[in-house]
């Protein structure tokens, strides 16, 4: 099996999988080739399982979760990272073997290995459980990749510690690499790798090119010298690699200058400059018109004096990747750009004007109105999430309300995709002080509760113009007491919704809502089931200097009074 995409990953991948003295295979593999976006995203996939269990039990739990597994996990989004992807899929997989086992008396005690190898860009990830195994071949020299899961004494070393469908906790290894060009990786049973030794494998490889010819020559032997188990075998070459980043289409774009500083009635590659909408020290937004459609559009650019500035150009070419995924009505949509001579992108334009905009033009926002906004808001929040996308910029300047009445989120550029980040990456300065999560301002890991957390803030400040603990300045460090009742501000506002928002704002993180569904659950239930008015903290956990100071002076008060009583 070829996969000959030219300029992009190519490969060439062979599978056998022989059943043996046995009366059934319970062995079984799969690979999973697509092609164009999917391949870019995704990657190809490749798996091998080894099921165990009474009567077709052990067929039944490999081969439902390897064909479960090549399916489901193209159905994952885009942002996930490989791991979680996997891990997410798995996990519902797992649950779904322990389930018909019990079900089944037939099918009691069903379980199978997994070894999955996903090949994306020019990298490689591993996923396994089990005691099927993972090599790769580089330079004439074969290398185990993963660990077997058996018991270590010597009387159940064949014993499998993890599997699919052993415990309700799956608990895969996981591990990745940079790809070489003739790279050749081999998945195996135990059918195999038992009979056959590392030494031995290598020379077959080695001796067959052809990965078919590879993997039946494996299987084959594996039989041929003793072997009474299910032999599999699946093997994959890298034939050539793509030239560019394995996450990210749009490097390529990097290369482009930056255009200069545009006016109205300026035009760039057939686009007509209608309005400066944004000019911050980084970044500019035109309004621009295609006259070939009068289509209205925002063009997203960085300022001249950028150019060279490789972080920033690349903050923005993410940005314009990820804006590409969020596929929802609650965001502005990426317009592809046709030949562009200059670094940009482009957006569907919303005539409205956002949330801050409203309130500096004196609008009055009503707490039912608020309470609609609110429920749109965590919905875009929810599908960012969803993404595993914070955005952690979450503010009335970022949110913009349609003259169609819809409501949508904007400017992606601090967002950040958690499951592609790594541990070292830079953070970068995210949000506004005032809607920044108390703990912000001692990590600033990202989490999701914090766009919550702002989105709380927001509401609060629609309704009262006001911040729940005071105006924050850049640079500030803020001490955090409790936070003031709107209802100091506009004494209208129903109980039910004060609650929400304190709840949405609480000092400590464990007392605020935990997703997006359930601060809008909270919201759409309202006066029908409101939930309970935060307590107040005791005065020496929220202002330990105040007890100590009000302490203080009853003590000198008692005192003095003592002293009164001993002086007649």
């Amino acid at each position: 099996m070829n996969n000959p995409a030219k300029n992009g990953l190519q490969l060439a991948i062979g599978h056998a999988s022989l059943t043996g003295p046995r009366e059934r295979n319970e062995d079984f593999c799969g690979v999973a080739t697509p092609e164009g976006q999917e391949l870019e995203n995704k990657g190809v996939i490749a798996a091998v399982a080894d099921g165990i269990g009474g009567h077709q039990g052990g067929r039944e739990a490999s081969e439902y979760t390897v064909r479960g597994l090549l399916s489901d996990y193209f159905a994952t989004p885009d942002t996930w990272g490989v791991p979680r992807a996997i891990e997410t899929v798995t996990t519902a997989l797992n649950r779904w073997v322990i389930a018909e086992g019990s079900r089944n008396a037939e099918l009691s005690g069903m379980a199978t290995t997994l070894s999955v190898l996903v090949l994306r860009g020019r990298r490689f990830y591993t996923a396994h459980i089990g005691d099927s195994r993972i090599y790769c071949l580089q330079e004439g020299r074969l290398q185990q990749m993963t660990v077997d899961h058996t018991w270590e004494h010597p009387e159940l070393n064949n014993v499998l510690s993890r599997a699919i469908g052993l415990d309700p906790r799956v608990l895969l290894d996981f591990a990745d690499g940079e790809l070489a060009v003739n790279d050749r990786f081999l998945l195996v049973s135990d059918g195999v790798w038992g009979i056959l030794p590392d030494a031995l494998m290598a020379e077959v490889l080695l001796d067959h090119p052809d990965p078919q010819a590879a993997a039946a020559a494996l299987t084959s032997l594996a039989l041929a010298q003793g072997g009474h188990d299910n032999a599999t075998a699946v093997v994959v070459d890298v034939l050539g690699l793509p030239p560019a980043s394995l996450r990210d289409s749009l490097e390529s774009a990097a290369s482009l200058p930056l255009p200069h500083r545009l006016k109205v009635g300026h035009e760039l590659d057939g686009l007509i400059v209608e309005e400066v909408l944004h000019d911050s020290r980084e970044t500019l937004l035109y309004r621009v018109r295609n006259p070939r459609n009068s289509q209205q559009l925002v063009l997203k650019t960085l300022q001249p004096v950028m150019e060279g500035d490789q972080g920033a150009i690349a903050a923005l070419l993410m940005e314009e990747w990820r804006a590409r995924r969020v596929v929802s009505p609650f965001f502005p949509q990426v317009v592809p750009a046709e030949q562009r001579s200059c670094l940009y992108y482009l957006m569907t334009w919303h005539a409205g004007a956002t949330l801050q905009a409203r309130l500096d033009a004196g609008q009055h926002f009503p707490a039912g109105e608020v309470v609609r906004l609110g429920i749109a808001l965590l919905r875009a929040i929810g599908a960012l999430h969803r993404l595993d996308i914070v955005h952690r910029d979450i503010k009335t300047d970022n949110i913009h309300l349609g003259q169609d009445g819809v409501l949508r989120v904007l400017d992606l550029g601090v967002a950040i995709s958690l499951a592609e980040r790594k541990a070292d990456d830079p953070i970068g300065q995210a949000g506004t002080p005032s809607y920044m999560a108390p703990e912000l301002f001692d990590s600033p890991e990202p989490q999701p509760g914090h766009d919550l957390y702002a989105a709380g803030v927001t509401l609060y400040h629609l309704l009262t113009r006001k911040y729940p603990y005071g105006e924050i300045e850049p640079f500030q460090t803020p001490k955090f007491g409790e936070p003031a009742r709107p209802t100091r501000w506009r004494p209208e506002i129903p109980g039910w919704l004060e609650n929400i928002l304190l709840k949405a704002v609480a000092r400590d993180a464990k007392d605020r809502f935990e997703t997006a569904e359930e601060f809008v659950l909270a919201l759409e239930r309202g006066a029908t089931r409101p939930i309970a008015a935060p307590s107040r903290q005791p005065l020496i956990v929220r202002n330990p200097l105040q007890f100590w100071k009000v302490l203080a002076a009853l003590s000198l008060a008692v005192n003095l009074i003592l002293l009164l009583i001993l002086m007649r």
